[in-house]
């Protein structure tokens, strides 16, 4: 599995958003400068992320970006896999090999299902929210819900 910087950026502009829910809009600028993202970058991800529903956009002076729903309804596999497509591809065999021994291609062919599986419910149990959580634990502001 490789996340490319458009999996990268866009993730941590949707965690960007994520600590700022609620707020109102926020503008690319800022998002940009927080997270070490350039700006004409990050604005053709947002377009991406607007599009396939994750975020709403505001136009005009008081514009900005905002998550389209609150961060503990989107899953990071949600997220990169608008961004990167599937992260891990189905299994394609290869024309070029041709396996004298079946069975050992279906053990390490199920060592790749595994890893994706895990890989999958990994990112689909973690949301922005948990990110955000995270970040809070680390600076000390844990939030307890009862």
């Amino acid at each position: 599995m490789r996340i490319s910087s458009k999996g990268e950026y866009g993730l941590r502009a949707l965690f960007d958003l994520a600590q700022r829910y609620g707020e109102g809009p926020v503008q690319s600028e800022g998002v940009a400068m927080r997270q070490g993202i350039p700006v004409n970058y990050l604005n053709q991800l947002l377009i991406l992320l607007r599009k396939a529903g994750l975020i709403d956009s505001l136009r005009g002076p008081q514009g900005g970006h905002m998550l389209a729903r609150p961060p503990e309804q989107i899953s990071l596999l949600e997220a990169l896999t608008i961004l990167e497509g599937p992260l891990l591809p189905s299994d394609t065999p290869r024309d070029d090999l041709a396996p004298t021994q079946p069975e050992d291609h279906e053990v390490v062919t199920e060592v790749w299902i595994d890893i994706r599986a895990t890989v999958e419910q990994l990112l689909r149990n973690t949301t922005l929210d948990d990110l955000c959580q995270r970040k809070r634990e680390r600076a000390g502001n844990v939030m307890y819900y009862i």
